[in-house]
């Protein structure tokens, strides 16, 4: 570990725990069912409130994939190395995104007309 890595593992590690009682907290809600017979505001409001909590459900899952595929690294070794070009990841990047899988040149050729065109659907399918 040539930088502060365990400080790094460390802060992942808390981030999965802080992930994991969010994850628990939104899939435990109970929502009740909306019906025609409800107040038109208090259906909106229901109907509102809980597509937001499955929209941050699936945000705060994908994040955790993230934070758990950055652990996984750890063990095998890969940690702090960009995935596209296999240099090291600056710990700058790595102190601000410790989830990071690219390094900075990497992820502006992605983010930009040069790199790989990303849809829509990057953020859930892991591209990003």
């Amino acid at each position: 570990m040539t930088r502060d890595d365990a400080r790094l593992k460390r802060l992942l590690e808390e981030e999965k725990s802080k992930l994991e009682d969010d994850i628990a907290h939104l899939s435990s809600i109970k929502y009740r069912r909306i019906t025609s017979s409800n107040h038109m505001a208090e259906s909106a409001t229901a109907a509102y409130d809980q597509a937001s909590n499955q929209a941050l459900l699936k945000q705060l899952q994908h994040r955790l994939k993230r934070v758990d595929r950055a652990l996984a690294k750890f063990e095998n070794g890969t940690y702090g190395y960009c995935e596209n070009c296999g240099k090291p990841i600056d710990f700058a990047r790595l102190k601000a995104l410790p989830d990071a899988r690219f390094c900075l040149q990497c992820q502006r050729e992605r983010e930009t007309m040069g790199g790989r065109h990303l849809g829509p659907r990057a953020l859930e399918q892991g591209d990003i």
